[in-house]
């Protein structure tokens, strides 16, 4: 199971879908589905790191067309310290996922469920991991 992420820094709001790979077409649908949904109309700053997919034709052919209302820039090459989605995946483990067998993929997916929709409902929870990109 993959996990796609993304955080609005200023309301703390955290946005993921659910893959079962990593590739340029899934993160186009995320972004279709995630970013484009949510921010179309009001604009959004992206800032993304070097993973290859985040480098593609297609979504930089996606990314210029959709420049009216979306700015990309780059993470510098491995800097994890400097991109705060990493901070709620440390959150994920801390509160779901660490030190635990999972009997199945369906139970995985239950706590990754709980703990997503913890951060979507209290982004209080989520404020503090945040604040320091803020």
């Amino acid at each position: 199971m993959k996990i796609l992420g993304a955080v609005e820094l200023y309301r703390a709001g955290f946005h993921y879908k659910r893959d079962q790979r990593f590739n340029a077409l899934t993160y186009l649908a995320f972004l279709e589905e995630q970013i484009a949904r949510h921010y179309r109309r009001r604009g959004a700053v992206l800032i993304q790191d070097n993973a290859s997919y985040h480098k593609d034709a297609e979504v930089w052919a996606w990314f210029k067309s959709n420049r009216h209302w979306l700015e990309v820039h780059q993470l510098p090459c491995y800097s994890p310290e400097l991109n705060p989605t990493e901070r709620l995946w440390q959150h994920t483990r801390k509160n779901g996922t660490h030190n635990r067998y999972f009997v199945s993929l369906d139970e995985l997916d239950g706590t990754l469920t709980r703990v997503f929709g913890e951060m979507q409902s209290c982004p209080e929870i989520i404020r503090p991991y945040l604040a320091p990109f803020c």
